[in-house]
């Protein structure tokens, strides 16, 4: 008798009917559940869309509306779709890679190729209107205003915003970019606003904190005026000394008589003694930033001196903690006798439980040259962190002690896969300890723990909590407070985008695409090189 299908006259009563599918298996059925599951996201992914085309749309953006309408079709193109398997399991990878990966380092690269930083951050019209209001005096005749001072975001950190009430009750806000009306708020009896949507009321002690910033902010308000603060509660509207020529697209100082010219090259306005004003433009430099680094002496020397400590300081840190954790994990692995072996393993990988940042900053502590255990407990006064090969001994040492136990956790796993019977072999053979270990556990460790010697070498080239947190680059020369001994390309780049000396976005960014191809540079190489050591396994 065949075998019957369910649903047949001979099916057992009971079974419920499914459709068989060609070779006689079941047609598959979605549960509840994952049907739920499967509404639910793809209705989350039509909210993102929603949410993010919405601003899209109001600024004007196509080219973006257009990617998020196209995200979310293919989204739901693949999820609604019954054949695209591999794509439901390999999508959100793709858009992962390309939100966080791809788009980041395209970001990169266009500001690489631009002047992007204090003084270049908006569009030329911007820079002109800044110009203006920064040279604004008070003026007879000007509009007064009561101010409270406010900032969009947090109250340290936002970008300044002047709240102003006119004499007929209107709010305005106005910030370095310009004046806009102030809706949905109400001046209180002195025309104080003190509240505001997106705003932060600054109080009295925080204007204080911000003063010179406070001092500073001119809102342009057209017509070659601006609006300054005159205290803590006025502010004036007053005409500029500095006004913009069209007809020469100059800049003429009307108290001096000197005249600016536009450089649309290094977008700046340039006087004729070569004297250029604070404020300029964005504009393409092209590949003017990654030739400062062969045409620059000062900027050469000093990039090429980081590169080589960089180097050092990974291979260094990845050769000692190769050894190191290497070297405990035979001793462990081999003395079978030894007591305590659990116990060992235990405190060995103690430096590696431990919070880094905890860890850095106790060992910049102990190396202080003032009160640090290390002078006390040896009876030394030594400045670490005062000399340049010191410091770098220190960093070297710090993170060494950090790394080892991450690798020693790697090499006990690659032992332990190693087969009993080869080394066995190799001792019948005639083989001593030290040969075994060199001709027959070296070659099968190296299998395991080559790629782990590439991403460890990979990951110090850009260690920056170990460097930032133990010396902050330094000690610097006195004549270059941008690049310390101990700095690396990472926290040199730090510097350059985020330090006191003012940010330098688009040179700090060719600096990065410096980085990411020296680093994926000495991985290729890397692990083509290790390739070879497949043919060992292999055998």
């Amino acid at each position: 008798m065949s075998p019957t299908h369910p649903g047949s006259a001979g099916a057992p009563r009971g079974a419920r009917s499914r459709p068989p599918l060609p070779g006689g298996s079941l047609a598959p059925r979605g549960s509840l559940a994952g049907q739920v599951a499967k509404t639910g996201l793809l209705g989350l992914a039509a909210a993102l869309g929603v949410w993010a085309a919405l601003p899209l749309y109001v600024q004007g953006e196509w080219a973006g509306l257009a990617v998020v309408a196209a995200v979310t079709a293919l989204i739901f193109g693949v999820y609604l779709s019954k054949r695209a398997i591999p794509a439901k399991y390999l999508l959100p990878g793709t858009l992962f890679l390309i939100a966080f990966q791809i788009l980041p380092v395209l970001f990169t690269l266009s500001t690489s190729v631009t002047n992007y930083g204090d003084g270049h951050r908006g569009e030329k019209e911007q820079a002109i209107a800044a110009i203006e209001a920064a040279s604004v005096t008070r003026a007879e005749d000007g509009t007064e205003y009561t101010l409270t001072v406010a900032a969009r975001g947090g109250a340290d950190s936002g970008e300044l915003a002047f709240l102003l009430t006119d004499r007929q009750g209107r709010a305005y806000a106005g910030t370095a970019e310009g004046l806009e009306p102030l809706n949905g708020v109400t001046p209180d009896g002195a025309g104080k606003i003190t509240t505001a949507p997106g705003y932060t009321i600054l109080t009295p002690a925080q204007v204080g904190v911000r003063g010179t910033e406070v001092e500073e902010l001119a809102v342009p308000s057209g017509s070659g005026s601006g609006i300054r603060a005159g205290g803590l509660s006025t502010a004036y509207e007053g005409r500029a000394t500095r006004v913009y020529d069209a007809s020469c697209d100059c800049i003429a100082d009307t108290a001096t008589g000197e005249v600016f010219t536009a450089d649309d090259e290094r977008g700046s306005f340039v006087a004729e003694d070569g004297t250029r004003l604070s404020q300029g433009w964005r504009v393409d430099v092209g590949a003017g930033n990654f030739l400062r680094f062969l045409t620059d002496p000062s900027v050469s020397g000093t990039f090429f001196s980081i590169l080589g400590w960089n180097i050092g300081f990974a291979g260094g840190t990845t050769a000692l903690v190769f050894a190191i954790g290497l070297g405990v994990a035979l001793t462990l692995h081999t003395r079978h006798a030894m007591r305590g072996r659990s116990l060992y393993r235990v405190l060995v990988v103690l430096p590696y439980a431990m919070p880094s940042l905890a860890m850095l900053l106790l060992w910049r502590d102990m190396f202080n040259a003032d009160f640090g255990l290390v002078n006390r407990l040896f009876g030394v006064d030594v400045d670490w962190f005062g000399d340049a090969w010191t410091a770098r001994a220190v960093v070297l040492l710090v993170n060494v002690w950090l790394g080892f136990p991450y690798m020693f956790l790697v090499a006990t796993g690659a032992l332990q896969a190693i087969p009993r019977e080869l080394l066995h072999a190799a001792s019948i053979d005639g083989a001593g300890a030290w040969q075994a270990l060199r001709t027959v556990t070296l070659p099968l460790l190296m299998v395991a723990m080559a790629p782990i010697l590439i991403s460890t070498f990979a990951f110090n080239f850009n260690n920056f909590n170990a460097v930032w947190l133990t010396t902050q680059g330094g000690p610097f020369p006195p004549d270059d407070p941008t690049a310390g001994a101990t700095d690396l390309l990472i926290t040199y780049t730090y510097r350059l985008a985020f330090g006191e000396a003012g940010a330098q976005y688009g040179f700090a960014a060719a600096v990065s695409v410096f980085i990411f191809l020296i680093v994926t540079l000495i991985s290729v190489v890397g692990l083509r090189r290790s390739r070879a050591l497949e043919e060992v396994d292999a055998r």
